[in-house]
């Protein structure tokens, strides 16, 4: 059966909910957790980046540094777990419509990372951080009656 799914999250925990129809209570069905979304970034990194003299020592070196900072990496692999799961939900179709409700940094990061077939099901997005709030708060910041 093809549900109503929604999605709860920030860069450390997402809830999975579903729901029979827009008006219906909401079901917890999956947690995810993602500690390494909370740690500071000196706490991610061991020891600051390696210098190159190159040839020439007489030359001041520069610092070797990573394309991606390693918190905005926890971020994106905690994006791309969620989409995954998302998108295996669709693949199995179980997926009906889907709404999502993120933290304003994260919600980027996730639309980036879903599929496109799977960005097709989603019908309402809200850019706020609930992953702390009950249930029927989530509920409440929800649409009533959702459109076909």
């Amino acid at each position: 059966m093809k549900s109503i799914m929604v999605v709860v999250a920030d860069s450390s925990r997402a809830r999975i909910f579903t729901t029979d129809s827009p008006s219906s209570p909401l079901n917890e069905i999956e947690t995810m957790a993602h500690p390494e979304g909370r740690m500071h970034e000196q706490n991610m990194v061991s020891d600051l980046p390696g210098k190159d003299f190159g040839q020439d020592a007489g030359t001041g070196g520069h610092a070797y540094q990573d394309e991606t900072e390693p918190k905005q990496q926890e971020v994106i692999d905690f994006a791309k777990r969620i989409a995954d799961y998302l998108d295996d939900t669709r693949k199995s179709n179980k997926l009906g419509r889907l709404l999502i409700v993120a933290a304003p940094a994260f919600l980027g990061e996730l639309r980036k990372q879903m599929s496109e077939q799977t960005n097709e099901f989603v019908v309402f997005e809200s850019a706020k951080n609930l992953t702390q709030h009950s249930v029927e708060d989530i509920r409440n910041h929800l649409p009533k009656f959702l459109k076909h």
